[in-house]
């Protein structure tokens, strides 16, 4: 079996996801389930990954969970970062612009050009446009950077007007990576379900929810400061289901 925490394993905090990891490890042995001696580490196609038939836990992204993992491994529970002005559990993207940006408002982006991590991420990706819509504006898709830390550094670097950054991400960085200090915060998205956690067996499903609530309660107390862990809070599936699906780059330039 395999476990693995893909989602926010920065290298800034490596330390604190390391406590994380050998807490969850001792929790799942508690609990009779088979941790493997070390977590995976996985690089490419992620889609692959969290669908292999071996995995005991892992942390997707709640855009590839309503789009076709819902369907193919079980929910485990959502770990709540206790984000300000979001339900337990919850998230919200950060809207990063350039200091030096004389833009004020959201309307003043109409047409700008979105750095985006993935079309596969509900925070810089779906939230964005969603966001944009609710306000009678639109986004342009800018440079596809492959992470939020390449999208915070494409705004800075002037590659693209906005990101739209994972606020648990944003919180890390902020203050860790050089790139942050040049920008400023725009606004927030609406909250939605925050990165849920899976099991590959639906059986398997209550004793990993069971060993990774007793993880985050066991987390030496400096490692849950620096990661901002609360704890683990049960989203119904619907919930995330309900959000809809984001276009395409590739159809906002028709």
């Amino acid at each position: 079996m395999i476990v693995s925490l893909p989602m926010y394993d920065l290298p800034e905090v490596a330390e604190a996801t390391e406590a994380w990891w050998r807490a969850i490890r001792g929790a799942l042995l508690a609990e009779g389930l088979p941790a493997p001696a070390d977590r995976a580490r996985p690089e490419g196609d992620l889609m692959a990954h969290w669908r292999r038939p071996d995995l005991l836990l892992s942390q997707t992204c709640g855009l590839p969970y309503r789009s076709a993992l819902h369907a193919e491994v079980a929910l485990v529970g959502t770990p709540d970062f206790g984000l300000e002005d979001c339900p337990p559990g919850y998230y919200h993207s950060v809207l990063v612009m350039r200091g030096d940006d004389a833009r004020e408002g959201l309307r003043d982006f109409d047409g700008a050009r979105l750095a985006y991590n993935s079309p596969d991420s509900q925070s810089g990706w779906a939230a964005p446009l969603a966001h944009a819509a609710a306000a009678g504006s639109a986004f342009r898709a800018g440079p596809r950077t492959g992470a939020q830390r390449a999208a915070i550094r494409a705004v800075a670097a002037g590659e693209a007007d906005l990101a739209a950054i994972d606020a648990v991400t944003w919180r890390l960085l902020r203050d860790r990576d050089p790139a942050a200090a040049g920008l400023r915060v725009l606004g927030r998205t609406t909250p939605t379900p925050g990165l849920p956690c899976i099991t590959a067996r639906a059986d398997n499903a209550p004793a990993v929810a069971a060993a990774l609530g007793r993880a985050v309660e066991g987390l030496d107390r400096s490692a849950r400061a620096v990661l901002g862990l609360r704890g683990v809070v049960p989203i119904a599936r619907d919930a995330y289901l309900a959000l809809p699906l984001p276009p395409t780059p590739e159809a906002l330039e028709e």
